[in-house]
């Protein structure tokens, strides 16, 4: 499969998420900045988009197991997943990440005031994304649900009195920008994860931790922005263009 510069990166993610370890590499946002072409993100960062595309294609081609094709999957299954493995996890791992960086800031914020921020950094995050998740659980997930249910047996789709889903998803993507954001802040002050010499077990097991929440909270952001967003707004749109040509 050959990979041409100008071709967006969320899509091609979405298109195969083994991709996803490139841009990675390259600290080239493929969730919340992932509308950008792989030229445009390259010249951003000064890297050679040839060997970004030599790599991507590289990766393409090697026979290892294909990632989840979840392109393919319907939109409700898609919110079920969403919900179940990544928002879950979320809940699970902001309770368990909070008392370990407390508890280094106690033992090692004296000499690593980083610590400090990046508690703050993380408490926010979890704060925001538990409101985040619930507004997608209770204003956004059941319409697309309602969506593909009338789209498979039928029946009319009104768009709720309280906004268009576009209108929803545009504020949910606004969301996941500032997380992005934050999240490449604690990156930055962690040294990418890097335990200092004299970081105890807990340092070392809180930044593990908070690196694997980075890499699940990309993939989460990845399978909305690139993928469930635009599958559902362009649903949508479908929904409006049958009503009009109804009422003609």
């Amino acid at each position: 499969m050959s990979v041409q510069e100008n071709q967006i990166i969320g899509e091609l993610v979405a298109r195969d998420y083994r991709t996803a370890s490139v841009f990675k590499k390259y600290n080239i946002d493929f969730c919340c900045q992932g509308d950008r072409s792989i030229k445009e993100a390259c010249e951003m960062k000064k890297v050679n988009p040839e060997s970004v595309v030599n790599e991507l294609e590289s990766i393409l081609t090697s026979n290892e197991a294909k990632a989840t094709d979840f392109q393919s999957w319907p939109l409700d299954l898609l919110a079920d997943y969403i919900e179940k493995k990544h928002h879950r996890y979320v809940e699970m791992k902001t309770k368990e990440i909070t008392p370990y960086l407390e508890k280094i800031v106690q033992v090692h914020g004296g000499w690593h005031p980083e610590l400090a921020e990046i508690e703050n950094l993380f408490k926010a995050c979890a704060q925001e994304l538990a409101a985040h998740m619930k507004k997608e659980e209770l204003m956004l997930f059941p319409v697309i649900r309602k969506m593909v249910k009338v789209k498979n047996e039928g029946g009319s789709f009104t768009t709720p009195p309280t906004g268009t889903v576009e209108n929803r998803i545009n504020m949910m993507t606004q969301d996941h920008e500032i997380e992005g954001e934050r999240f490449r802040r604690i990156d930055e002050l962690s040294h990418h994860y890097t335990p200092p010499e004299d970081g105890c077990n807990t340092y070392k097991v809180t930044f593990a931790l908070l690196n694997e929440f980075e890499q699940d909270l990309h993939l989460h952001i990845h399978l909305e922005n690139n993928i469930l967003f635009p599958k559902a707004i362009k649903l949508e749109k479908e929904f409006h263009e049958n009503q009009a040509e109804h009422h003609h």
